[in-house]
């Protein structure tokens, strides 16, 4: 596929992506008719480039970053020594018996083509690993980007019983002040603490994750640059810019990925794995190369639980505690809109 020259689009200026300014929410767009179908990714072979080939993969959030075996293999973000390289364009990943349970059900799913392939579990060195497709196979030297999605990234259970057993986090206290040292209140100040409930509800504050329905996790670009630095970007002309900066400006890129969000949007609609879920800090893995090829997948299920029968979610409605709404449907028509803002300027 040929590639539109790098910079040959210029970024939207600041404030256009909400239009018209940057404190200007986007309303989420209609539903994909239904004559809009869902295209199923291209992993034909000619697509698989040698398994010698060293692969330079970083990773976020729960998806590995593999070299070729005999190399080492570099995670960013957390999660470390969770993961293990596997063979055959696998992965290994320390078992947890939540996401186990959702990549089997998903695995007869609508939402099974836009999930890591799930391959059974393994023993290696005494541990149990979930087995899974390495979703960077077959990409030379990708550019990634990992998307958290949803209005909260923690489940309701965890503010419940963190509010059992109240306990003032001096370390939470640090992390707030570090930030912002106008947040904690004067009782806060005085203790030089603050309560778990209360940090986390705070953190998802200073992101898009209120404001959006998703936030960008970290960038790793083709050329090494990694960046991790949007704990802060909150408005639709600052993901612009990330997003721009990330597909070097690459209309074809950004079309591709478009494409695959209006498909996964309809999908997750038809899915009845996807009603029945409470859906909390999974993410949108974005990957392309040089060739044109961009892929998005869902993956980290770890905090993905099911609902009591026969309760069912929309995954658009605001959160109040006690709904579980998850607002990840809220969130992926907002980066669709963004996306579409940004192709038509």
């Amino acid at each position: 596929m040929r590639l539109e020259a790098a910079g040959q689009e210029a970024p939207p200026r600041v404030g256009e992506a909400g239009g018209g300014g940057g404190e200007q929410k986007l309303g989420p767009l209609d539903a994909p008719g239904p004559g809009e179908a869902m295209r199923k990714p291209d992993r034909s072979p000619g697509r698989i480039k040698p398994w010698r080939k060293l692969k330079n993969m970083v990773h976020w959030s729960p998806c590995v970053v593999s070299f070729r075996k005999r190399y080492p293999w570099v995670q960013l973000a957390g999660h470390a020594g969770n993961f293990k390289a596997g063979d055959f364009g696998r992965i290994l990943k320390k078992s947890c018996s939540n996401e186990q349970q959702c990549l089997e059900r998903l695995a007869s799913d609508t939402l099974q083509p836009y999930v890591p392939a799930y391959h059974g579990l393994a023993e290696h060195d005494g541990e149990t690993y979930i087995q899974m497709e390495d979703l960077l196979f077959g990409f030379d030297a990708p550019s990634i980007m990992d998307c958290k999605m949803g209005v909260r990234t923690y489940l309701e259970e965890e503010l419940e019983k963190a509010r059992e057993q109240p306990c003032p986090r001096r370390d939470m206290y640090d992390k707030m002040v570090a930030v912002d040292p106008t947040a904690p209140s004067p009782e806060e100040h005085a203790q030089h603490a603050v309560l778990k409930p209360r940090y986390m509800q705070w953190r998802e504050t200073l992101s898009s994750t209120t404001t959006l329905g998703f936030r960008i996790e970290g960038i790793k670009k083709a050329n090494g640059v990694c960046s991790t630095s949007f704990k802060k970007t909150r408005q639709p002309d600052q993901v612009v810019q990330a997003v721009w900066d990330f597909v070097d400006r690459d209309r074809h890129v950004l079309t591709s990925y478009l494409g695959r969000l209006k498909d996964l949007r309809l999908a997750l609609e038809q899915s009845d794995f996807f009603k029945a879920h409470e859906v909390v800090g999974s993410s949108l893995l974005f990957v392309h190369d040089q060739t044109g090829l961009a892929r998005v997948w869902m993956i980290d299920f770890g905090k993905t639980v099911p609902l009591p029968v026969p309760q069912t979610l929309t995954h658009r409605l605001p959160w109040v505690e006690g709904n579980r709404e998850d607002g990840y449907l809220w969130g992926l028509d907002n980066l669709i809109a963004i996306l579409e803002k940004m192709l038509s300027e």
